[in-house]
């Protein structure tokens, strides 16, 4: 996927790398970018702080009445847990060595980290309705914090960051998705919001996953020597020529009218979203252990020609995630993919339609996780649908559900059964609000393909005969054995509960 403008020099790591090792040499108590004015501590957790000081000194972190001390080890590293807060500040986190470090306007409420591809990157900004949502984005209680991208296969302990108040200065930039979905939560729960953008665009999944976790299974094999061999002898010489390659291009397309595409600026393989480990070491390792709610995820499409593998990676990273944060099986949430790329006139077999299964398969692999289906909701002409609304609504309604309390449907009905009588298919879903399935626009159900045992789809006609079941046949198929819906990369279907969630796209088959 397309990049949004949202990047960072890949010199951004070894700068820091020299930053940290000037604090400690200095012997001046510090703190990562994670902690910073205006920031939001996850209420009712036990929150880590943590930073650089001088080997042996002592260190003392206060706020809201309680006080916390400690020591920097041989590493000059030291860490302390703040007992539980509850919602509510601003507070002023102190934090005492040698030097004195004051954080002002510390906030304590729900902190959603929201990461994935250009999906999850892409800015409200470029959303539909984008003027009246930043003009009206006065929440000074939700707060935004954005990592920069960073691809590097060191594991890095800052980023260059700081927390912000959310205004119609400061949001336009940050995430559609990311920050409607915040400020779905804080109009409902009337408690401070933090929300950290970590998201990087054309990411592939195998980027977000520790090289070492990844090297424990063959199936990932190829994909690392693929990219070891990308690798193999790029030099920072070698990025230079492309560079000057590149530059040249660009001023003959000029010359020439700007007509066409203008020239792709070289990529270094070495520092990209698609190496293994390199957004989880440059990314999320500074990230590691900050207290949160849970996640928010938009991440797929990169991944598409993989579909298969990611039912086992998917799941893979959200555990190791999890492993690695220390906080449970903290709740994580994802966006399925959207319809997108031309309708097809005959049923289809895509890797889009694969990779929604293998998204959907995590539901029953992992507890605590959840998936906002958007298959009505893409734009066949861009992969980067404008309407982040949407999006943001179904995610939310996950969230409130599941996490806070509310009565409300939250989950896209799913098929469970099929049985067969004389020629026709009947297909049972669940769950399902108290109003059942519902065909929108038109009384017609569409999506459906029914195959017998030659394996050969064919359209299908489809009614809804009760609250949880669909009925589907063709005459062209007398024995049916096999049933698809919404099987495609930009499948035609109308299948809903009448809450307005679609039905998620399934086979039947295994074939």
């Amino acid at each position: 996927m397309l990049s949004t403008n949202r990047s960072t020099p890949r010199i951004l790591g070894l700068s820091l790398a020299f930053l940290l090792l000037f604090s400690v040499v200095s012997a001046t108590v510090s703190v990562p970018n994670l902690f910073t004015d205006h920031m939001v501590l996850q209420r009712d957790l036990e929150n880590p702080v943590w930073g650089k000081a001088a080997p042996g000194e002592a260190v003392t972190v206060a706020i809201a009445g309680q006080t916390h001390r400690t020591t920097a080890n041989n590493q000059g590293e030291w860490r302390i847990t703040l007992d539980p807060l509850p919602a509510g500040g601003p507070h002023e986190l102190v934090i005492s060595g040698e030097n004195t470090l004051t954080l002002s306007d510390v906030l304590i409420g729900e902190v959603w980290f929201c990461s994935g591809q250009s999906n999850m990157q892409w800015p409200l900004i470029n959303t539909n309705n984008a003027e009246v949502e930043i003009a009206s984005a006065n929440f000074p209680k939700i707060r935004l914090l954005t990592v920069p991208t960073v691809g590097l296969q060191q594991a890095q302990d800052d980023f260059n960051g700081q927390w912000e108040i959310c205004s119609p200065q400061t949001v336009s930039e940050f995430s559609a998705v990311g920050y409607l979905y915040g400020r779905r939560l804080y109009n409902t729960l009337n408690v401070p919001i933090g929300l950290i953008d970590d998201s990087w665009g054309g990411s592939a999944a195998e980027a977000w996953v520790p090289r070492e976790v990844l090297e424990q299974f063959p199936r990932y094999a190829a994909y690392i020597a693929d990219h070891d061999k990308r690798c193999a002898g790029y030099t920072d010489e070698v990025h230079a020529q492309k560079v000057a390659e590149w530059e040249d291009a660009v001023a003959e397309w000029t010359k020439n009218g700007s007509k066409g595409r203008k020239p792709r600026s070289p990529r270094d393989p070495r520092y990209n979203q698609h190496r293994p480990g390199n957004i989880y070491y440059g990314m999320v390792h500074p990230t590691i252990s900050y207290g949160i709610r849970g996640f928010i995820w938009y991440q797929g499409e990169s991944n598409a020609e993989r579909a298969i593998d990611y039912a086992h990676l998917f799941p893979l990273m959200i555990q190791t995630l999890r492993d690695k944060w220390g906080q449970g099986d903290f709740p994580f949430y994802w966006v399925q993919l959207a319809d997108f790329q031309d309708e097809s006139a005959e049923p289809q077999d895509h890797g889009w339609a694969y990779l929604r299964e293998s998204q959907a398969k995590t539901l029953d692999l992992l507890p605590n996780t959840g998936q906002a289906v958007i298959i009505d909701a893409g734009e066949g002409r861009d992969i980067h649908p404008r309407n982040k609304q949407t999006v943001a609504n179904r995610l939310a309604r996950i969230a409130l559900a599941r996490d806070y309390g509310f009565d409300m449907s939250y989950q896209s009905p799913r098929f469970t059964e099929m049985t067969v009588e004389v020629g026709k298919a009947i297909l049972t879903f669940s769950p399902l609000s108290s109003g059942g399935l519902y065909a929108f626009d038109t009384k017609e159900v569409k999506g459906f393909a029914i195959a017998g045992e030659d394996m050969k789809f064919v359209w299908a006609d489809a009614k809804i005969v009760g609250k949880d079941q669909v009925q589907v046949w063709s005459d062209a198929v007398p024995n049916p054995v096999a049933v698809r819906y919404a099987w495609g990369v930009n499948p035609v279907c109308n299948l809903y509960d009448r809450n307005g969630l679609p039905v998620t796209p399934f086979r039947t088959d295994d074939w």
